[in-house]
């Protein structure tokens, strides 16, 4: 099995992504699944383009694209992806689009192929902070998220794809005193047994 995993550079004011702290965390294989791994800027038109690229070249059979969500207290698995841009803050571009769709004459929104309700189930029975969410906002983890389920579904690609929101974790810098945060040790366990759940799900 082929994974590729996408996680986005520092943004904002920021100097660290706990989406690529967790990347870089990863292994190369995991139970004989080959692991492909890159950054991708957080920007809206250069990501997904890059994300575009590396779908036709490596053909995965399973894509998690991981953003940071700081804020939130588990490990987040995106249901939607919705068709609409709407930026609080420049993306490293500086390019803030507003109220604009991903992408004219294509559907409202794309709902993950992958069995969410059953993975994150799977998740939580072993204790790992792992829950659904119905919002992956609409900043630029949206609009990747957007594209990547409409290149799937236009292309015909057979793989599985979702969007994982990271929390803020443990001793990153910048972070808000009171604020959510997990450990790296947690969330890169319950990326890796969400690979393998999903793996065998698919066989």
């Amino acid at each position: 099995m082929n994974v590729l995993l996408t996680s986005f550079d520092p943004f904002g004011a920021e100097v660290q992504n706990s989406s690529l702290e967790i990347l870089r965390r990863l292994p190369d294989r995991l139970e004989g699944i080959s692991l492909v791994k890159e950054v991708l800027p957080t920007q809206f038109v250069e990501a997904p383009r890059r994300l575009q690229t590396l779908l036709r070249e490596i053909r995965p059979d399973l894509v998690l694209l991981l953003g940071q969500a700081g804020g939130r207290k588990q490990v987040h698995f995106e249901r939607v992806a919705i068709n609409c841009m709407s930026a609080r803050i420049p993306d490293n571009a500086g390019y803030a689009p507003q109220e604009i769709p991903v992408l004219t004459d294509a559907p409202a929104a794309y709902f993950t192929n992958i069995p969410l309700a059953d993975l994150v189930r799977h998740l939580q029975d072993r204790w790992m902070p792992a829950a659904v969410s119905n919002s992956a906002g609409t900043f630029v983890c949206n609009c990747l998220f957007y594209h990547a389920m409409h290149q799937i579904a236009t292309e015909s690609l057979p793989c599985l794809c979702d969007f994982v929101h990271i929390p803020y974790l443990a001793g990153q810098s910048h972070v808000p005193p009171n604020t959510p945060c997990l450990s790296a040790e947690s969330c890169v366990s319950t990326i890796r047994e969400a690979i393998s759940f999903l793996a065998r799900s698919s066989e």
